[in-house]
């Protein structure tokens, strides 16, 4: 669809009108940010803001810059100009693994990215790669896998034979080994079965309500996750175009025509 058809989604907001979305206790900020890859910028100007214990999903057409977001954040792409920050820490130029150790941010990939020959426990185990003990790392497995049994039933299989389901929820269980406050997560719903989409959101639901996990995604199913998320926001040609809570960007008439197949 052309970035025209994208026109009637009106004048972006501002900072300030984004602030308002967040709560009080703001926990990642971005403020003016332009980066991509290379030499090709990809984010122009990009505000974003989001308080501690909340979930943001962002939406939009391919190509809109939507996981280049995800990308800046966990520090992927070239930097040109901007802010991220974690609380008042300016975090913009940590490395991934800064980002991880230090900040507390863990990024969950779009793609499949578990080691289909090394069983569940040793996919687990990689998650603390980071830490400076490997017993660090096992009690930390441990912690996790004593909260999701359909792992720890399969702990001594190799992660190969897992359903689609299956690897997603040890992506997501492998990610919180080294106990991130901040999740990063890319598309959790692509390939996966009806059922098995509806499982990754109730673990998304509950490491957010009920563990205070800061939740920021890129989903292709765009009813699915403004449904799930606190706030959204809609992406075109690496701008912000509109933003509101979830609910409000469901009933927004222009989004449903053109994200949500209204």
């Amino acid at each position: 669809m052309p970035a025209d058809q994208y026109s009637v989604l009106g004048e972006a907001p501002g900072p300030e009108e984004l602030k308002k979305l967040s709560s009080d206790d703001v926990h990642l900020t971005i403020k003016n940010l332009n980066a991509g890859y290379g030499k090709m910028v990809i984010l122009h100007d990009f505000n974003l803001f989001i308080g501690k214990a909340q979930s943001l999903c962002l939406i939009g057409p391919n190509g809109a810059g939507k996981s280049t977001i995800l990308h800046s954040i966990y520090g992927f792409t070239n930097i040109t100009d901007g802010v991220i920050k974690m609380g008042e820490n300016n975090i913009t130029h940590f490395s991934p693994n800064e980002k991880l150790k230090h900040a507390g941010v863990a990024y969950i990939l779009q793609d499949a990215s578990i080691f289909p020959a090394m069983t569940v426990e040793e996919n687990m185990l990689m998650g603390g790669f980071l830490m400076q003990k490997p017993s660090q790392a096992r009690e930390a497995a441990e912690r996790v896998l004593a909260k999701y049994p359909r792992l720890a039933e399969r702990r001594n299989q190799n992660a190969g034979v897992l359903s689609g389901g299956e690897r997603r929820l040890l992506e997501i269980s492998r990610a919180l080994i080294m106990e991130p406050d901040v999740l990063l997560v890319d598309e959790p719903s692509i390939g996966l079965e009806p059922r098995y989409i509806e499982m990754v959101f109730e673990i998304l639901d509950d490491l957010q309500h009920n563990e205070g996990k800061t939740i920021i995604m890129v989903e292709q199913n765009a009813k699915k996750g403004l449904e799930f998320a606190d706030i959204g926001y809609v992406l075109v040609s690496g701008q912000l175009a509109i933003a509101g809570s979830g609910d409000e960007l469901l009933q927004n008439p222009e989004v449903g025509r053109l994200f949500l197949g209204g």
